[in-house]
């Protein structure tokens, strides 16, 4: 746990100096919430379409982040520090997860308000739809690590994780859409099959945790 804390402490104060994740994070949203409402040249969005819209901007939004979490450790030689060390090398797969959750986190503080104000009449689904962005951010963060640290090593960095993420994310969006579709909806949100796509969305994060757990060592040793 000392060096999972000492990983998560140094990403997240190395943030606070830079802010080079988040920020851009953010203004990538807004611009392309900007794009969508003249782009599809409508002032309203509801149901599944609001629910495409922004969890696709989040998804590549996310893809900013998951491309840089791992660059301290290439550049400065942290995976080398990571396997001499007495520690399990899974905590800094367990930091890196953490890392990007809270990234994610405060980005979409700053997204969903824009996308609120931009495109919804009835923002009375966006407090369960925390729940929703809560265990998507889960998922993304569980794969977007492992896969970044594969990738990290490559030159081809940047075209590489995205190209092994976004096919292996299908199914967290599949249930991210499923849930945050009704809380959409026109005239209020619905809860019609929201406590189905939310045990989807858990158990998929459950499985590719346990999955990012087990084979973690084997990725760092390679």
């Amino acid at each position: 746990m000392s060096a999972y804390r000492a990983i998560l402490a140094k990403d997240l104060r190395t943030e606070l100096r830079t802010l080079e994740s988040v920020p851009a994070m953010a203004l990538f949203a807004t611009t392309t919430f900007v794009l969508f409402r003249f782009g599809l040249d409508r002032e309203r969005l509801e149901g599944d379409l609001a629910a495409g819209v922004l969890l696709a901007t989040i998804l590549f939004a996310a893809i900013l982040a998951v491309n840089r979490v791992f660059v301290a450790e290439r550049e400065q030689g942290g995976f080398d520090v990571v396997r001499l060390a007495p520690v399990d090398g899974t905590a800094l797969y367990a930091a890196k997860v953490s890392v990007l959750v809270i990234y994610l986190l405060a980005f979409e503080l700053i997204a969903v308000p824009v996308f609120a104000f931009l495109f919804l009449d009835d923002a009375g689904g966006l407090l369960p739809l925390v729940g929703v962005l809560v265990l998507t951010d889960l998922g993304l963060a569980a794969l977007g690590a492992l896969v970044s640290s594969i990738a990290v090593n490559s030159r081809a960095r940047d075209l590489i994780a995205p190209l092994l993420l976004l096919p292996l994310l299908v199914p967290v969006m599949i249930g991210a859409a499923g849930a945050a579709d009704g809380l959409l909806a026109a005239g209020g949100p619905s809860y019609d099959g929201f406590g189905k796509w939310m045990a989807v969305l858990a158990l998929y994060d459950v499985v590719f945790c346990l999955v990012g757990y087990a084979v973690y060592d084997f990725v760092l040793e390679d």
